[in-house]
């Protein structure tokens, strides 16, 4: 399993500008990528929408070794609800910590040198104000689960994760494929997960041969799967496979096929330039202001 690697996490945005520049101007991030799609994803990256949207990959350097965020926007859609699913990403930068400070992004001291900050649309970022390591920032990703034993079972027996910590007192198992990269925090939170409609999804890449054994397995033990296996096609780019899970509280977990994936990964020097382009061609917000009528909230 050693050769499985955690990718990133995608999250639905409402407002791309103030979005670019949370991830931009406060975290840091650089633009690896960006492209627009005329209708929806066979794999719903963007959620269940059939129109207009795109994706905007952004990190502290590319998917080969970095956990990073895809940022996906549908034209049509304002704001999403935020369930309970989510907990947190957290990471190392002292920078990013003085970034806010420097501009005013509102923080929430939580703990010794630990800071909460918002994105825009409400997810939560805990920033740990420590020198940024030379390697990826980005320390864990947090998840809720109803039953943290059922899900360390999922995450471990059916998945190949290793357990890297457990704390009894917060109910919290830190989890992960490998200890150089990012990890995976169960938080048993003693009810049901509620998605929302801003649900994101994990993605990790595995060795292409192994995408059928992962959905036999699933199909074996009776577990979800919500998108079959299927071939994903970006103009111009690689074609990846991927396979998409759901874990016992309905998390998305998306396989994607390592060799191809890495072809279609490959950072754009052109992606912040394309970012700026579409944000300025879209006209969205001023024709619905325009026409008195407000964007949909999923």
């Amino acid at each position: 399993m050693s050769l499985r690697r955690a990718l990133h996490f995608v999250f639905k945005v409402g407002d791309r500008g103030k979005t670019a520049t949370f991830y931009r101007e406060i975290l840091g991030m650089k633009i690896l990528r960006h492209e627009e799609f005329e209708e929806g994803c066979k794999a719903t990256c963007n959620g269940p929408y059939d129109g207009k949207w795109s994706k905007t990959m952004v990190g502290f350097g590319p998917e080969d070794d970095h956990f990073v965020a895809e940022l996906t926007y549908n034209y049509g859609v304002g704001e999403y609800r935020l369930g309970n699913d989510f907990l947190g990403l957290t990471l190392q930068s002292s920078k990013a910590v003085s970034n806010a400070k420097r501009l005013g992004w509102p923080l929430k001291e939580v703990g010794e040198a630990v800071y909460l900050a918002e994105a825009p649309g409400g997810y939560h970022f805990y920033l740990l104000d420590k020198e940024q390591p030379q390697s990826d920032p980005v320390q864990k990703v947090c998840l809720a689960v109803s039953d943290l034993q059922r899900s360390v079972h999922y995450w471990s027996s059916l998945l190949g994760m290793s357990v890297v910590e457990k704390d009894e007192t917060k109910k919290t198992v830190l989890m992960g494929f490998s200890d150089s990269q990012c990890k995976l925090e169960l938080r048993d939170i003693g009810g049901a997960v509620d998605h929302g409609t801003a649900f994101g999804r994990i993605a990790f890449s595995c060795p292409r041969e192994e995408l059928p054994a992962i959905e036999a397995l699933m199909k074996k033990e009776n577990q979800k799967i919500l998108t079959p296996l299927v071939s994903l096609d970006t103009p111009g780019k690689a074609t990846v496979e991927v396979v998409i899970l759901g874990d016992p509280d309905g998390h998305e977990i998306c396989f994607v096929g390592d060799e191809a994936f890495r072809e279609l990964s490959m950072m754009d020097p052109n992606g912040n330039d394309l970012l700026d382009k579409a944000m300025a061609e879209d006209k969205s917000d001023e024709w619905f202001a325009k026409n008195k009528k407000q964007k949909a909230s999923a």
